[in-house]
């Protein structure tokens, strides 16, 4: 029922894309890395294209449960674990999620994961910026909003998207990271993902609200 409902919300909505070329991106540098925030996730399946192979990592969580399944029936495969805000990918199944991610991506997977870590929000963690480190791949800030939508008031701001509206759907620059950066290089890549991926999110309810700006 979730997945279908998302089904609905998506082409019903309206989306302006910036960049209008992202696709033509990610194809150059694929397979990458997509960074989102918790709770603003909901249609990113959608930005698939049938081409893409796509990995998203879900929590054990019982909530995961119902993330994974909804994602699977939208084409997007799933893999298990968590992470925290100091060390990256610890317990929780954190460990083999992060090998499994590595080899998804050497594997020709776009694998997508929240940048932000369980209860802390809007402040990204270092493990995917570690992923990105050890697999030599880019990471891209996705946002996606709409006009219509239900925001609640818990820890990680969880929106929940309505359909028959306007959109808007914002891609930061790809951000690398040395595969030998030492934790200032790391800290300072953590960094660049929780700025762009913040800024690409107010662009996105910008545009989805019709405040374009300049």
């Amino acid at each position: 029922m979730a997945a279908e409902y998302l089904r609905l919300v998506w082409n019903s909505t309206r989306f302006t894309i910036e960049p209008e070329d992202i696709y033509d991106h990610i194809a150059r540098d694929a397979p990458v890395i997509i960074a989102m925030w918790h709770g603003q996730h909901f249609l990113m399946p959608f930005v698939r294209r049938e081409e893409h192979r796509v990995k998203v990592l879900v929590s054990r969580h019982r909530d995961g449960e119902i993330n994974a399944v909804a994602a699977e029936r939208l084409g997007v495969e799933s893999i298990r674990g968590s992470g925290n805000l100091g060390g990256g990918f610890v317990g929780k199944g954190g460990v083999s999620a992060f090998k499994e991610m590595l080899a998804a991506l050497e594997e020709g997977y776009i694998v997508a994961l929240t940048a932000d870590v369980p209860k802390v929000a809007r402040v990204a963690g270092l493990g995917i910026v570690k992923l990105a480190s050890a697999s030599g791949r880019p990471i891209y800030p996705i946002a996606i909003a709409t006009r219509r939508r239900a925001a609640l008031n818990n820890w990680d701001r969880t929106t929940i998207n309505l359909p028959f509206g306007s959109g808007g759907r914002v891609a930061g620059e790809p951000i690398r990271v040395p595969a030998d950066a030492d934790d200032a290089a790391l800290e300072a890549a953590r960094r660049a993902v929780e700025v762009s991926l913040e800024t690409a999110t107010e662009r996105a309810y910008a545009i989805a609200d019709r405040q374009h700006g300049g």
